[in-house]
């Protein structure tokens, strides 16, 4: 059974349409990126799939439960990590994360969710002191309460150092291989690209791509460049008659093969070595930068207003702002 399901969701905002007409499924246990530049549409969508805000049209069902009428049975069994979640009230770390434990009915160890986001020494400090990062760190502890079987993730990496944004990376993995289904929306790129099993690209309200990544790649007609170092000139050894290889040169002793499809680089590889002495092989791909930009028509760095938000929703944060110390 799918974790998440829309059909035909729409969300307008007098005549502006944060969400038109989006069919998205994301399956159980899998780590699903969830992309787009300011304005596409994703913080709309993540409010609809917790029924903070409701469609104008469509449906959300999640864990086979319609999200408007089975809401607080979504919510018990989901783990959020808001952009921009603050830490107001004079309470200590610890007792933030016991609060949480206790609204959900949970029987979590605080210590040990601590533990798990490297805060196990300033657990008795006020969360209102803790930095940027550290602020992170909690909230993405509090979403972890009740070993939730969906975690949605909105700009996890905000704030936090590269330790930070590797212990976030190991926990998903660990979770998603447990059966948890995370849904990660991020401008951070690599980060996506590392953790995630599928992706989708929103685009002025619409969801313009869905794949994996080296699936987007190839449907974009993404090339990969490989260079293999010989130990001798690697001439009329044959590479350009396979299937995928749109062109080779010779540098000396490199081969340089430009791969229409990049998956043809195993086979590459493999003609090669058969044929000639490989001392090292270097390869190059499409970024995933570069596919953002071609499929949002400017990428990361569009100029785009905020989406509106309901009244009461969390300011957003900044991006990449601050450090863990």
């Amino acid at each position: 059974m799918a974790t998440i399901e829309t059909t035909g969701l729409t969300k307008r905002f007098g005549e502006e349409t944060a969400v038109d007409d989006l069919d998205l499924t994301v399956e159980r246990g899998e780590v699903f990126g969830f992309l787009g530049p300011n304005g596409a549409g994703k913080s709309t969508t993540i409010n609809l799939l917790l029924d903070f805000i409701r469609p104008t049209s469509g449906t959300v069902e999640v864990f086979g439960l319609d999200a408007q009428d089975r809401s607080t049975a979504v919510r018990q069994r989901t783990g959020v990590l808001p952009e921009g979640y603050g830490f107001d009230d004079p309470l200590l770390g610890r007792e933030y994360l016991e609060w949480a434990i206790e609204t959900k009915d949970a029987g979590d160890d605080p210590d040990a969710l601590l533990d798990t986001v490297g805060l196990t020494d300033d657990a008795d400090r006020l969360a209102s002191d803790y930095s940027k990062g550290m602020q992170q760190r909690l909230a993405f502890a509090m979403a972890l309460v009740g070993d939730p079987d969906l975690l949605i993730l909105d700009e996890p990496s905000t704030g936090l150092d590269p330790n930070g944004i590797g212990t976030i990376r190991e926990v998903v993995r660990e979770r998603a291989a447990g059966g948890t289904t995370v849904f990660f929306s991020s401008h951070h790129l690599a980060e996506v690209e590392a953790v995630c099993d599928r992706v989708g690209v929103m685009n002025d309200g619409e969801l313009v791509a869905v794949d994996t990544i080296d699936g987007l790649r190839e449907s974009a007609g993404g090339h990969a460049t490989i260079h293999l170092d010989c130990a001798a000139p690697p001439t009329d050894i044959g590479v350009e008659a396979l299937d995928g290889v749109a062109g080779t040169s010779v540098d000396d002793g490199t081969l340089v093969v430009d791969c229409a499809n990049p998956r043809a680089k195993v086979d590459v590889v493999t003609h090669v070595a058969d044929r000639a002495e490989v001392l090292d092989i270097r390869s190059e791909t499409v970024s995933l930068e570069s596919l953002f930009a071609d499929l949002t028509e400017g990428g990361r760095d569009v100029a785009a207003a905020d989406e509106p938000r309901p009244a009461g929703a969390a300011a957003g944060g900044e991006d990449g702002v601050g450090g863990d110390e």
